[in-house]
């Protein structure tokens, strides 16, 4: 096996991991713990799960049927400010356990659809094409994203993983991203990122000598970066005027500039 497929392999383990984890969260509720509204504005604990089952029939379809995801971006590109509430709307009317076994199926070819993909294959997205591994971390990234949306409206606490080092790398990858997005110039200085892992062990991206840095621990990076808490409410530091910028619009995920959360602090 090359490197290259053992990494694929290794974050289609994680992503299973991530996505069993909330499947477990969600699998025992009542009607009314579906219906509970989450943190994202009008999505209610429902539309969080269809909205995972949604994006991996898009994630499937651009491994398995370009044809049909092409279709898919159409409609998007028609209706780029409500395809995403459309798609989270029409799963979140399903009775759950048909929803549940829906985002159980989807999830699961995507699963094998990624571990037969060819070497070297890349599929369409909405932004750039990506790669088996790219298409599986993002994956892990909405995954945990929106499982932590749903941990938040039930009032659970999930204790953090060493799966976070994926999403982590992504909220780094993606600071350019963030910048453009807003129409702002991306900073040329290089910024060295610290993160503490759940186990304590360091994760570094970046040069040592950069001369500005982010440091704090891995899981309230990844809740920025996923904007699932404001800047305020966690450790995460700037050292530096343009990392001190990018932590005020970091964002992991593709598309529009997100609105963030507001803070819990007074």
């Amino acid at each position: 096996m090359s490197d290259s497929a053992a990494v694929v392999l290794d974050v289609l383990d994680d992503l299973r991991n991530e996505s069993d984890e909330l499947d477990r969260l969600v699998a025992e509720l009542d009607d009314a713990g579906w219906t509970r509204p989450t943190p994202a504005p009008r999505w209610s604990v429902a539309h969080q799960i269809a909205h995972l089952a949604w994006t991996d029939t898009a994630a499937l379809h651009a491994v398995t049927d370009p044809h049909a995801f092409a279709t898919e971006t159409a409609k998007a590109l028609a209706a780029p400010d409500t395809f995403v509430d459309a798609g989270a709307d029409a799963g979140a009317v399903l009775p759950p356990a048909v929803l549940m076994a829906h985002w159980r199926e989807r999830r699961e070819s995507l699963q094998q659809a990624l571990r037969a993909a060819p070497a070297g294959a890349r599929f369409p997205w909405y932004g750039p094409p990506m790669s088996a591994t790219s298409m599986a971390t993002a994956r892990l990234m909405e995954t945990w994203a929106h499982g932590q949306d749903i941990a938040d409206a039930l009032g659970a606490v999930r204790e953090p993983t060493a799966r976070l080092r994926h999403i982590a790398f992504i909220g780094v990858r993606a600071r350019d991203y963030a910048f453009a997005v807003r129409g702002l110039t991306p900073p040329a200085a290089l910024i060295r990122v610290e993160l503490t892992g759940p186990g304590g062990e360091l994760w570094a991206y970046g040069p040592e000598d950069a001369a500005q840095r982010v440091t704090g621990p891995a899981l309230d990076f990844c809740l920025l970066a996923t904007q699932r808490a404001h800047r305020a409410d966690l450790a995460v530091e700037a050292h530096g005027p343009d990392a001190d910028r990018w932590l005020d619009i970091a964002q992991a995920f593709a598309g529009p500039a997100g609105q963030g959360r507001k803070p819990r602090r007074a």
